[in-house]
């Protein structure tokens, strides 16, 4: 059974992932309305990856006896100035999930409720893939800078994605 404070934090948990699917799809929308089709398929997956992550909490405080409760999300920013503008606030947004994971982490060494702290390590795990991934997308559009053709590059690859996991 879960302690009660450690579930309220799992459901804060719950409400970030589910705030990240939303920020992923506004920003998919955005990038759909400019016509980059590559990046707004990339971040169509991501928001689909953090829906995952939301419905993988969900079912893990199902089977620890707990009860998920869905908290209000917040609406996510619609509009914004670049390719780069945008993956930079998706990379910033990473950062602070990153935060709050280990937040999450912390509570479950702390509570000494080890079953939460195995399933919080896949999370941080998947943070560092996560941020990783963010840096580098970052790195590849300040490199194209307002050269067209190579955000159309970058725009088709990242339009190559095939999973959302």
């Amino acid at each position: 059974m879960l302690k009660e404070n450690v579930q309220e934090g799992i459901n804060e948990q719950i409400r970030h992932e589910l705030y990240s699917a939303y920020l992923y799809l506004s920003m998919s929308a955005h990038f759909e309305d400019q016509f980059w089709k590559g990046f707004a398929h990339w971040m169509r997956l991501q928001a689909t990856e953090e829906l995952k992550h939301a419905l993988r909490l969900f079912d893990f405080v199902l089977r620890r006896g707990g009860l998920p409760t869905l908290k209000p999300i917040d609406q996510p920013p619609a509009s914004f100035t670049s390719p780069l503008d945008i993956f930079q606030r998706a990379l910033e947004h990473e950062r602070t999930n990153t935060g709050a994971i280990n937040q999450l982490f912390e509570l479950a060494i702390s509570e000494k409720d080890y079953p939460t702290r195995v399933e919080v390590e896949w999370f941080i795990t998947e943070q560092v893939e996560e941020e990783n991934t963010a840096e580098e997308i970052v790195e590849r559009a300040k490199l194209a800078g307002d050269d067209r053709g190579a955000l159309l590059l970058l725009d088709q690859q990242l339009g190559g994605r095939t999973s959302s996991d």
